[in-house]
């Protein structure tokens, strides 16, 4: 997806003798947004951008060691055999050109050799220097980055969005108004801002003995055509991983979770724990013992080192297990403990995503994990699983959106009592409107946000594709490659299923919703992976076959009376 972006000048900290100024240049391609106002605690929200800026730039993905010199004998082992080889051949054919001199002389593809030698050059260079810029010139590297952070004037507060390079981080920092004095020129909406690496430096120049004034240019939006001072344009392709697993995010966020306190000196002992030790073997999971009425405990795997989150009780109606990975992304919070005076983590399940969220008085960040770092939004087909299974109603879609044009910010029971649609029904159209990127899901104040990432109307073809596994599944079940052998329910309500998916054996254990428990299945995706990454497209046959033929499809109300009850 190509998005166009226009801006006049670049956002700047600028000084006077009346104190700091701190102007966002805005995206003049989309409705007009403003806003002015003074900093109560620059310091806090300095800090805070500063975390959110880390998420930015942000790449865990794997990096292999460094192995030039080893690269450099192979290399020169493989010219001295080619060579040797080269040699041996142009003996062997003078010997053949010798007994048959009528034979003509022998064609050699020189320039074909030297095009397929300077293309793999080409590339291999272009690699390496990208990898080069990332480490020794992130200025010019962070040019590379897909998109400027989104910025929302929201009525009681704004907030910055932003998606991390490596696509498996999410950082939203919630700016409360009650932290700005002199408010001005406030006009409400969504829209990109300019940000550059020169103005997070200025960003870490902020104190507290000046004062800072924060501004979102309206007089950005006075620009035509065009032809104003400093005026330039950017078009950049959006990677369609990037786009998809962003507002996967959204829908994620949209499901009800499991809410646990932490506490800072919890949050403290398991950022100094893991910054001290480096695990050399699997398992690499925080694992979450969740008990009613009790404490949190949180174990560091493999190590079994037990931390224990706080002194607050978990509030939820069962015990359980919860194990999240990718755990090294949490240092991302370490800047913020000094300023830390609340914190929590909302957990949706075993693999999958987490969002910890601190709150640092009138301002909160909210971090936003994949299930695991090398496994990012857009791969990660086990929420696809956790999505309603039913189309939304289109007039319970268009009552949801005239409700948040008479308010913004609303909470579920609210937009019951407006839109008078039954909850799962509500739950279905909040839960697609946030996959378009229409609403965010404001976890710790329980509100439902209408904001529109885009500035144009998404669908599912702009989002992307489907996971690859579940459409291969449904070629699978029609083509008539799926034999179920067994399909009976057990005294517990656990469905059993069994069969095979063309020569592949498979079989599944469902919830009384239709949701995997476990799974067995022969094939390479689901040896490598099991179910974290979600199912294979055998399993996933293999349960749409058995439900085909006995009609057993789970409805709106069975998902939302799983999920939310």
């Amino acid at each position: 997806m190509q998005l166009n972006l226009a801006y006049r000048g670049r956002s700047a900290v600028t000084w006077s003798p009346a104190g700091l100024a701190v102007a966002l240049a805005p995206n003049l391609r989309r409705d007009r947004v403003s806003f002015e106002g003074v900093l109560r605690d620059p310091l806090h929200f300095r800090e805070a951008v500063g975390a959110l800026h880390d998420v930015v730039v942000s790449d865990l993905r794997y990096k292999p060691r460094d192995h030039s010199a080893y690269e450099a004998y192979k290399a020169q082992e493989q010219r001295r055999e080619a060579e040797l080889r080269k040699t041996l051949t142009q003996q062997a054919r003078a010997a053949i050109h010798e007994s048959l001199p009528e034979l003509p002389e022998p064609y050699t593809a020189e320039l074909e050799k030297r095009y397929r030698r300077l293309c793999s050059t080409y590339w291999k260079k272009r690699l390496e220097y990208s990898n080069f810029l990332m480490k020794h010139d992130p200025e010019l590297w962070r040019l590379l980055v897909p998109c400027d952070p989104v910025i929302t004037i929201a009525p009681d507060c704004l907030f910055f969005e932003c998606f991390s390079a490596d696509e498996s981080s999410y950082g939203c920092l919630t700016v409360e108004r009650s932290a700005f004095d002199r408010e001005q020129d406030v006009a409400l909406g969504t829209t990109n801002v300019d940000y550059s690496w020169t103005l997070y430096e200025h960003f870490q120049r902020m104190r507290s003995y000046r004062e800072t004034r924060f501004l979102v240019d309206p007089a950005g939006f006075e620009v035509q055509a065009g032809t104003g001072d400093g005026y330039r344009e950017e078009k950049i392709e959006l990677p369609p991983s990037w786009l998809r697993g962003f507002l996967q995010l959204q829908a994620a966020m949209s499901l009800p979770m499991r809410r646990v306190p932490v506490g800072r000196e919890g949050l403290y002992n398991i950022l100094a724990y893991l910054k001290r030790h480096r695990a050399a073997r699997s398992p690499r999971a925080v694992r979450f013992e969740l008990e009613p009425a009790r404490p949190t405990w949180a174990v560091l795997e493999p190590w079994g080192q037990r931390v224990r989150l706080g002194d607050a009780p978990y509030d939820g109606p069962r015990s359980e297990i919860i194990r999240t990975w990718g755990r090294d992304r949490l240092q991302l919070l370490a800047r913020l403990l000094p300023l830390l005076e609340s914190a929590e983590v909302y957990l949706l399940g075993t693999g999958l995503p987490s969002f910890w969220s601190i709150r640092m008085g009138p301002l909160r960040l909210i971090l936003g994990l994949s299930g695991w770092t090398a496994n990012d939004w857009t791969r990660a087909s086990a929420l696809d699983q956790l999505a309603p299974p039913a189309e939304p109603d289109p007039a319970t879609m268009t009552a949801i959106a005239h409700a948040f044009h008479t308010d913004p910010a609303l909470s579920f029971d609210r937009l019951r009592t407006l839109t008078g649609a039954q909850p799962p029904a509500l739950a279905v159209g909040l839960n697609r409107l946030a996959l378009l990127g229409q609403v965010i899901h404001d976890l710790p104040a329980g509100l439902y946000r209408w904001r529109q990432i885009m500035p144009v109307t998404l669908s599912a073809e702009v989002i992307g594709p489907e996971h690859p596994e579940t459409a291969a599944a449904r070629q699978l079940v029609a083509g008539g490659t799926v034999k179920v052998s067994r399909d009976e329910t057990r005294p517990d309500g656990l469905r059993v299923l069994e069969g095979r998916v063309m020569t592949t054996e498979a079989s599944l254990l469902l919830d009384g919703d239709g949701r995997m428990l476990r799974g067995r299945c022969s094939c390479s995706y689901h040896f490598t992976g099991g179910l974290r990454r979600g199912p294979c497209r055998h399993l996933q046959a293999l349960r749409d076959a058995a439900n085909a033929a006995t009609a057993a499809r789970p409805t709106a109300s069975a998902w939302y009376a799983a999920l939310w009850n």
